[in-house]
Order: C-alpha cells, then sequence, then structure tokens
C-alpha cells in the first residue's frame, strides 16, 4: 500500500462552509482542472472522469463526518485501487486547514511512476481548493 499526504492548505472561511460544498461532486466543476480532466460527470456521491495518460477513473464518497472529513474510494473502471480522504479542521472562525491523504494499491512496477504524479496530483489539489476558496466568496 502506498499512501502519499498533501501538504496543508489554508481556507479562509469555516470548515462547514468548505465541507458543505465538497461533500457534493456536483460542485465541483468549477474546481476540476480540464486540461487534466477529462469527460467529467457527477451525482452527488459519485463522479467519472477520464484523466490524461492515466485513463478512465471514478470515485464515490463512502465516509462523511461533518465539517472534518470525506472518505472517498476508486470505482471499477480505476486503473488502480486507492482511498482518498479529504480532511478538514477548523483552527479558527475563518480558518479551516485542509489536507488529502491518498492510499493507493500500486504494483511494484507502477510505484515510482505514479507516485510523484499522486504527490503532484494531491498538493495541486490543495493548491487549487486554497485559491478557489479563498477567491470565491459568492459561494
Amino acid at each position: 500500500m502506498t499512501e502519499v499526504t498533501s501538504k496543508t492548505g489554508k481556507i479562509n472561511r469555516k470548515a462547514e462552509e468548505v465541507y458543505t460544498y465538497l461533500s457534493d461532486f456536483r460542485n465541483l466543476d468549477n474546481i476540476i482542472p480540464e486540461d487534466k480532466v477529462k469527460n467529467w460527470s457527477s451525482t452527488e456521491d459519485e463522479c467519472h472522469f477520464k484523466i490524461e495518460g492515466v485513463g478512465k477513473a471514478g470515485m464515490k464518497i463512502i465516509e462523511k463526518e461533518p465539517y472534518k472529513l470525506i472518505k472517498l474510494s476508486s470505482l471499477k473502471e480505476t486503473p488502480f485501487d486507492f482511498n482518498f480522504w479529504l480532511q478538514l479542521k477548523d483552527v479558527e472562525k475563518e480558518d479551516t486547514r485542509i489536507r488529502i491523504v491518498v492510499k493507493a494499491e500500486l504494483s511494484p512496477f507502477m510505484k515510482p511512476v505514479i507516485s510523484k504524479y499522486l504527490q503532484k496530483g494531491v498538493d495541486g489539489i490543495i493548491d487549487k481548493l486554497s485559491e478557489f476558496f479563498n477567491n470565491h466568496s459568492d459561494l
């Protein structure tokens, strides 16, 4: 099992607001990088997409702990099995910290290649989420 932990991001909002927005995949259309993710489709608890160089993938929400945790799991069309934890911590009134932990089942052949992309990907997601929430007051 390969584990990748993102850097910690800072969002100038209450954890409740961030959690409510992120716990529904239908809200993520504005955040998905269109240059890397294609064919995005979603319901509240599932999403399907194609990643350039990886292929078809999908995720479903398998656990929610209000204002603290959203746990995702890969769907069958994904080339490898993974779990994805989106962790939120309310530090102060308008200060939420966000972090991602991914645990993936990678073959020894895939591990060196995919691990570096996972790290870059989760850090990029943190940057994108921080930027999105800190620059959009209309959510």
